[in-house]
């Protein structure tokens, strides 16, 4: 499919543009009620609809220019994308991308405000379960699968937020001060490869400065390196509130404004294109970008084509939520026989279960299948106890009681805990990896009693577990959307394996991140560790790791035979023979990492350089 910068040369647009006044044309250059792009009526030019949708489509009930974080329509809930890329396998993205697309047209939405593609730098960023990974390669190769999923439903996408967004506190007005090689090696590579691959409608610019520079004011990053190096052609909006000073927007290549509906911004811009320091030719060259993304939406056909278990939502939400669980540990004591013991079930969690990130990416799903529901359904046998609330720290001393109780003749315990929203959110950073108070002692404690404990997850990035060593098993369902529940039940009975890989470390204390001597200490982010980021830093420093990215489990066991390459055109092919030898069929997921020869110039002690799943 074509995307909106082809067709900046056909004669629609450029026959709109000189019929605008520039009252009009500076109109066009901003959004209206938070949510749509300017229209003129006389003309025919008529409205974008844009909004949010990592995981699915965020649209408000009323666009009367609130943000309306909780009054919008039912949508799909599919697994955030921190699940997604833990499934190693890009289709997956592709298939959520399409699915949301397709509910997008449903709704009636032209721009979906995804994929987020940022690096997860450090382990306390509110906003991690938002992104893909740590490591380049993973992000761009995920975010273009979903670009070219999403834009297969005729809907554009917005990647974001270009570029050295890392951290939520301090960014409205933070400053990212970076190394080139870190900047072009690390945080600048996924949107690369993304832009040249998947060819985005448009993207998204972030809120904080890059070495002093605002990206939306920053040429070098919008017109140097987005445009001229890498080919975009497309649209480059603001993140929403993200314009520093609109007049150098412009002239840097930021063409739509949002939410927009600022009156100084569009005065400003007159009075700039009036005095001749902005030339109206580069207001036009944003004025053609907006008309051409319209007519792109209007001629991109809007036939939705349902493929494979994307056609059901259900259906697709469980199959990703399965793919993107983490087994971490297991002493053996899954897959779970509902017939071989007495189950004992604690943890709000295991009714109420966190399946999606708090901010932005909310949706409102049609139905929610939590743990319990899916147990039930199954007609397992199981004793229940709450254990702990939620929404806060404080012990309960009567819950505690009644979960120890019931754990006392059970021959296994399934807890289910997390994070909260009121840790891990958009708008805020975590202050510590560990678990609330409430879930942590009253793990300890189970542990005490001699318990054989499995700890069933719900977060959305690395938590602390000291007591990692005697727990029985851990299994990680990051947050899984909708149909969570139902993954969660099929795991843990062996109707599926679980065959997911962290796509980040995790390390045992946030102290332990490459990135933790300055995290969040101000406004300014010095970004000290440069290219040693996540494994890259730990590989290096010899860190003991809780789990190393790159690490999950299953349910049976692979062996690895025979490793060849084979060179050609510069090209290195690698082959490797591999075997499933246990009872379950499973998912491997082969992970190629590459070495650089000795040099002065330092580098990664190894890169990750490809990776492919198979069955």
């Amino acid at each position: 499919m074509s995307r909106p910068g082809d067709n900046l040369t056909e004669p629609v647009s450029v026959s709109v543009l000189h019929a605008l006044t520039l009252d009009e044309k500076i109109s066009l250059l901003e959004g209206v009620e938070s949510w749509t792009t300017g229209s003129v009526e006389r003309l025919g030019i008529t409205p974008l609809y844009l909004t949010d949708g990592p995981h699915g489509v965020r649209k408000v009930r009323r666009n009367s220019g609130a943000f309306g974080l909780t009054d919008i329509e039912p949508a799909s809930s599919f697994p955030t994308a921190a699940s997604i890329a833990n499934s190693w396998d890009p289709q997956n993205a592709w298939l959520a991308g399409a699915a949301i697309g397709r509910e997008s047209v449903a709704l009636g939405v032209d721009v979906l405000l995804a994929p987020g593609v940022n690096i997860k730098r450090n382990p306390l960023c509110g906003r991690n379960f938002e992104y893909y990974s740590e490591d380049p390669l993973v992000s761009g190769v995920f975010g273009a699968a979903f670009v070219e999923g999403v834009q297969s439903q005729g809907v554009a996408a917005s990647v974001k937020h270009l570029a050295a967004n890392s951290n939520e506190n301090y960014r409205f007005s933070g400053d990212s001060i970076v190394d080139d090689r870190a900047l072009r090696e690390i945080y600048l590579r996924a949107f690369e490869r993304i832009v040249k691959d998947a060819r985005p409608a448009t993207v998204m610019c972030a809120y904080n400065a890059i070495n002093g520079t605002y990206c939306s004011d920053n040429r070098d990053l919008l017109t140097s390196v987005l445009r001229d190096e890498w080919g975009f052609d497309g649209l480059v909006m603001t993140d929403w509130g993200a314009t520093h000073d609109r007049v150098a927007g412009v002239l840097a290549g930021c063409d739509l404004d949002m939410p927009g509906e600022v009156s100084h911004n569009r005065r400003v811009v007159k009075e700039a294109v009036l005095n001749g320091t902005l030339p109206e030719s580069v207001l036009d060259t944003s004025v053609q970008r907006v008309l051409a993304l319209m007519e792109w939406c209007a001629d991109s056909g809007r036939q939705p084509t349902p493929v494979g278990p994307s056609a059901d939502p259900t259906v697709l939400a469980t199959q990703l939520a399965a793919d993107g669980a983490v087994l971490l540990t297991n002493d053996g004591v899954l897959p779970l026989d509902p017939e071989a013991g007495r189950i004992a079930v604690i943890g709000e969690m295991f009714e109420s279960m966190r399946f999606q990130g708090a901010g932005s990416s909310l949706v409102n799903p049609p139905a929610v299948v939590s743990p319990q529901a899916a147990f039930d359904a199954r007609g397992i046998t199981y004793r229940y106890a709450r254990g702990y609330r939620a929404l806060s720290h404080d012990r309960d001393s009567d819950l505690e009681r009644e979960a120890l109780a019931i754990a006392t003749d059970a021959d296994t315990v399934l807890f289910f805990g997390g994070l909260t929203d009121l840790e891990e959110c958009e708008g805020f950073d975590r202050t510590t990896m560990a678990l609330g108070e409430s879930q942590t002692a009253l793990l300890e404690a189970l542990l005490e009693a001699g318990s054989r404990v499995v700890l069933v997850l719900f977060a959305g990035a690395p938590v602390e577990l000291p007591m990692v060593d005697r727990l029985a098993a851990v299994l990680d369902m990051y947050l899984p959307g909708m149909q969570g529940g139902e993954a969660t039940a099929a795991l843990l009975f062996g109707e599926r394996s679980p065959s997911g890989k962290l796509t980040e470390t995790w390390t045992r204390t946030a102290a332990q991140a490459s990135s933790a001597a300055e995290y969040d200490s101000g406004r300014t982010a010095r970004y000290y560790e440069s290219i040693y980021v996540g494994y890259r830093f730990h590989d290096k420093a010899g860190t003991v790791l809780a789990f190393p990215f790159g690490h999950g489990l299953t349910y049976t066991e692979f062996t690895y035979t025979d490793v060849r390459t084979t060179t050609s055109d510069g090209t290195v092919a690698v082959e490797v023979d591999i075997a499933n030898t246990g009872d379950f069929d499973a998912a491997e997921i082969v992970q190629i990492y590459v070495r650089n020869a000795p040099s002065a110039v330092f580098k990664a002690d190894k890169e990750l350089r490809a990776f492919a799943k198979l069955m």
